[in-house]
């Protein structure tokens, strides 16, 4: 039953393998277990592939089950129309572009086994692709935000700078009057005279200024550090918005990336297995003789193209027989007197019909 099931697997016709060899069984049924077997492991790499892109085991499972079936019937395919020739040169012409196919479907299939087998270097080089992505959009992010709070810094230390200058006016008039009350400066007479006074009222104008200063520069720095605060938050929320983009950098095509990044020699022995064993049912078949079961093939192609041949050839004969006997016959009656009486009197009814008919029309014309 299973040799059975590996021979339709190989597309050999099952009627003629029964009456031939053990060996020519054997072989074929060899040829269909690796078709089997190679759709087998096209239907577990899809399905991993897929996963990563679906993230659903059931949805996986399918999809790569349909896609191991197509593997299957491309290969089928492949196996079953190389024929045997007598001139190998045609042969391998003839298997050249199903050599080229299964090239395409081997590449195909150990791409997604290529990233199972890697998985943990592959996880590696995603993580510190994801920790350059998560600085780069920090620094992008970041960069969208600094100019305005620099200037609201700028603006900030602007109106500091302000009530430092301001308090250093104000701490030189006090100075001024001080020294001259005690008769240090100004006009060197020790007491509060009208020359203090008028210092004194100068510094306490300059303190009443100095005060409101401080109010209002200090109501306009909370407002820009409030507004400073503000673009922080906004700043992290963004960051927190965009990094669970980041943390899922991690599907099909990012993963073949970062496979690419990785030695390439572990990669290719790999895709060389799997070349080797979709290409050996092909490979097989150019390098065995032409078998018995080749001969009763051929046998049975010639048999079916022969008796269509035949069936052409005697249509052919039959049609040009049948164009013989039409021209003998239509030659005879041609020379038949009773055929052209009865036409020549057919022929004299419709001409006096038609007379009769125009003759009407031609009455109602004139009325």
């Amino acid at each position: 039953m299973l040799q059975r099931f590996f021979w339709m697997c190989s597309g050999a016709d099952t009627d003629i393998l029964r009456n031939s060899s053990k060996a020519e069984q054997t072989k074929y049924a060899g040829i269909g277990a690796t078709v089997f077997f190679t759709a087998v492991m096209a239907t577990i790499a899809a399905s991993y592939a897929l996963f990563t892109v679906f993230d659903n085991i059931y949805s996986s499972i399918f999809f790569g089950f349909i896609w191991g079936l197509l593997i299957f019937n491309l290969d089928r395919f492949i196996v079953s129309t190389i024929k045997k020739n007598d001139n190998k040169w045609k042969e391998i012409w003839q298997a050249t572009p199903r050599i080229l196919l299964a090239v395409i479907i081997a590449i195909v299939i150990a791409k997604p086994l290529e990233l199972k087998i890697f998985e943990k270097e592959i996880n590696q080089v995603l993580l510190e692709q994801k920790n350059e992505l998560t600085l780069a959009n920090k620094v992008q992010i970041a960069n969208q935000y600094t100019p305005e709070k620099n200037s609201l810094q700028k603006d900030i230390i602007s109106l500091k700078s302000e009530i430092s200058t301001k308090e250093q006016s104000v701490d030189s008039l006090y100075e001024t009057y001080i020294s001259e009350a005690e008769g240090r400066k100004g006009t060197l007479l020790l007491g509060k005279g009208p020359v203090y006074k008028e210092k004194r009222e100068k510094h306490d104008a300059g303190l009443t200024e100095l005060n409101e200063l401080k109010k209002t520069n200090k109501e306009k720095i909370t407002d820009k550090e409030t507004l400073i605060a503000s673009l922080i938050t906004d700043q992290k929320n963004q960051e927190a918005t965009t990094q669970p983009i980041i943390d899922g950098f991690d599907g099909l095509m990012a993963r073949i990336n970062a496979l690419n990044s990785l030695p390439w020699l572990p990669s290719f022995f790999i895709f060389l297995l799997f070349l080797a064993i979709e290409t050996s049912p092909i490979l097989a078949k150019l390098i065995a003789p032409k078998s018995a079961y080749d001969f009763k093939l051929k046998d049975q192609e010639d048999a079916v193209k022969t008796w269509v041949e035949q069936k052409v050839h005697q249509r052919a004969q039959v049609l040009k027989t049948d164009m013989h006997l039409n021209e003998e016959i239509y030659s005879d009656l041609t020379e038949e007197e009773e055929l052209y009486n009865y036409k020549r009197k057919k022929a004299r009814e419709l001409l006096q019909q038609q007379a009769d008919a125009f003759h009407k029309s031609q009455q109602k014309v004139i009325g």
